[in-house]
């Protein structure tokens, strides 16, 4: 088809069973004519829930990355709410590349004045605050909350994520003012319809956000700007396990 789309759906972490979750969430919101392609690294940390798995994950983020522009995929996405290596990724590829806080984030501020934010740890409430300041959306957020339990329980079938979920995102609306909630994990993004009907209020995926903006970017014909720093990386030899990241040509 010639106008399709394909978007490079990565999940930084190893999860395949969270990986196919953001990948049906994904599929569901897609144009008809966008295709989903969603992986994830061989290795690496199985959830991310500090600077320190982040900092892991990167690698596996910029493998894909480059992977993805090889196959010749019209964008990309990370789909973690730290949005790991997001400039490093900009700079390897001249299509669109989306983090889920910074979709979530831009389209909550489009449908409210005041948003809140739902994640799952709260040694990530740290985080999610540098990226809010990062992305110029301090002033937009009323609160952070946190449900005390590992991304990992998301997927541990018990159902008790989901539910200290929805119980956060009910208490957040009434304790905070907000008009919007952004749910600050890429494995909630199964929730946020449901959590939309029953609140009554704008309950927003990261992954569903960056899906739209990607097909927005695209469909615009905007890509990543080659001028000033996400430019393409200096030309080095990069050794050992890095070496899979030499650029052989720049792409334009």
């Amino acid at each position: 088809m010639a106008n399709s789309l394909c978007i490079q759906l990565i999940n930084p972490n190893t999860s395949l069973a969270m990986t196919e979750v953001m990948a049906q969430t994904a599929r569901s919101v897609a144009a008809p004519d966008t295709q989903i392609l969603a992986v994830c690294p061989e290795e690496g940390a199985p959830s991310i829930e500090g600077h320190f798995d982040e900092a892991i994950a990167t690698l596996g983020v910029l493998q894909q990355i480059k992977a993805g522009r090889d196959a010749g995929v019209g964008g990309h996405i990370i789909a973690c709410f730290g949005d790991p290596g997001l400039l490093a990724a900009r700079e390897l590829v001249r299509a669109p590349v989306v983090g889920i806080a910074e979709a979530a984030m831009h389209l909550a501020t489009m449908v409210a004045t005041r948003f809140s934010v739902v994640t799952t740890l709260p040694r990530t409430l740290t985080i999610a605050r540098h990226l809010l300041h990062q992305y110029g959306f301090e002033r937009h957020c009323a609160a952070l909350h946190a449900i005390d339990l590992p991304v990992l329980s998301l997927e541990d079938g018990s159902g008790l994520a989901q539910q200290k979920v929805r119980e956060q995102c009910i208490a957040a609306k009434k304790s905070d003012g907000s008009g919007a909630i952004v749910l600050g994990c890429g494995g909630m993004a199964d929730l946020a319809q449901e959590l939309t009907l029953e609140l009554n209020i704008p309950v927003i995926d990261g992954v569903s956000a960056a899906v739209k903006m990607v097909e927005s970017l695209a469909s615009l014909r905007l890509t990543t700007s080659k001028h000033g720093d996400l430019d393409y990386p200096l030309k080095k030899p990069l050794s050992g396990r890095f070496a899979g990241l030499n650029l052989r040509e720049h792409y334009v």
